[in-house]
Parts: C-alpha cells; structure tokens; sequence
C-alpha cells in the first residue's frame, strides 16, 4: 500500500494588495497556505523556519512587490542574558506562575483580550472580534499548540488565581513560536508582554528548544521596536538567519 500522505504538495496563494497595517503608505500581499493533512506538523515547522506565521490553519508571509521590511525574528535560547532591566520585569514578576493547557478559548481568556484591543489595537484588523472569533483563532489548528496562561496567586493554592496574560503558542521542533499574547494593561510595572517573552525563552531552555520565534520585526516601526530588547536576536534575510547586528 502507498503512503498517500508522501504525496501530499502544498498549494501555495496570494491576497489581494490592501493597506499595510505598520508602515503607512504602502500596500501588503501575503503569501499563504493551508495547514492540512496528516504532514501539518511537519510542514508548519519547515515554513516557520522559512519565515511563515500561522493563523488557525493557514500559513502566510508578506509578499509585497516593492517592500521587505518585514523580517522574521527568534530569539537565540542558549545564548540569551537579560539586561538589567529585563531582569527588573522578572523580578517584579516573581508572583505569576504560568500554565501550559491545550488549545482551549475561554471566557477568562476573552475578558482580558476584549479591553487589551480596545486599549492596544482599537485600529487593528482584530479589533472587531467576537468571542467566537477568539474561539476560532485559538482552536481551529492543526498543529502542536498550547495556551498558556499566566496567573497571579500560590500554585498550590485551593482558590481561584487570578489570570493576567495569556499566549498562543506553537511548540516546534527547534523551538516555540508566540502566535499571540494578550494581557491586562492596567498595571504597566509589570510589563507583562516582555514578562511573558522572558518565561517563554525559560521554557524554550527547559524543553531543550533553542529558539523563541516571535514574528516580524521591522525597523523604526514603534509596534516591534521591543522585540530588539532580547538579545541575541536572529533575523530571515534572504532565506538566511542572520545575527541582528549584521542586519543592523
């Protein structure tokens, strides 16, 4: 009998030009393709490493005729040390305990995203979504995905601990991806999306993974201006990861 999953060839297609969300003035085209069949896994780790991102069961990247700013970013594991002031966010985070759970959307979840887009990204192209939407990003997947949650309160503890962050995060071969965070914006010490990136790079060393993926970067956009923070960073440029300095 033939293995019909070794016959299996992606179908690869591409959007419509529409305005790009980071840098004004100019027009997007993504380039995509559907996470389906029994090699998903497989073919979502290959793309990933060549500088895709996915949302639910599709996988894209920008492929617009006259810009490359986009450029995919990771994190180097092994050869991470943060700065003072990163470790002044882990120290202040000292209280949170994060939990790994399958892919499962709940309303705890969306009553912190609900007010973070109204806060972060009233403009963004998620800024209509529903609790359905939500659900749907979160659980219509096809690949090795986890929610993690990040809570306030002792582990241990009989009472109901307070949620304050939560990702979507793919588990790769060579590392984790951060497919979406989202937390309470109200207590900015906390800093908790760069929180999040420092336990995320501690869970990537536990599990053995050296590399924390964490989408596009571009330059002098304020939006990803933080993610330069976590040093060492390695940027796709022209189908090679490069240190960030020599893209610099």
């Amino acid at each position: 009998m033939t293995d019909q999953s070794s016959k299996y060839i992606p179908q690869f297609y591409i959007t419509a030009p529409s305005p790009c969300p980071y840098v004004e003035g100019k027009m997007e085209r993504k380039v995509f393709t559907s996470l389906a069949g029994p090699l998903s896994d497989q073919l979502h780790n290959q793309l990933v490493h060549d500088g895709f991102r996915r949302s639910q069961a599709i996988a894209y990247k920008p492929a617009c005729e006259e810009c490359s700013a986009c450029v995919s970013a990771r994190i180097v594991v092994d050869k991470f040390e943060p700065s003072k002031s990163l470790r002044r966010i882990m120290a202040r985070n000292r209280d949170l305990h994060a939990e790994f759970t399958g892919p499962q959307a709940t309303s705890e979840q969306y009553s912190i995203l609900r007010p973070y887009l109204d806060a972060r990204h009233a403009d963004g192209g998620m800024a209509d979504m529903s609790v359905h939407d939500y659900a749907g990003m979160v659980e219509e997947t096809t690949v090795n995905t986890q929610i993690v949650e990040y809570r306030i309160g002792a582990r241990l503890s009989a009472a109901p601990r307070h949620l304050v962050g939560t990702v979507l995060t793919d588990v790769l071969e060579d590392g984790l991806s951060m497919v979406y965070s989202f937390f309470e914006t109200g207590d900015q010490d906390r800093s908790l999306g760069s929180y999040m990136i420092l336990d995320h790079i501690n869970q990537a060393r536990k599990r053995g993974l050296p590399y924390v993926y964490l989408g596009y970067w571009i330059k002098g956009c304020n939006k990803m201006d933080y993610k330069s923070r976590f040093q060492p960073l390695e940027v796709l440029k022209s189908g090679k990861w490069l240190p960030f300095s020599e893209f610099e």
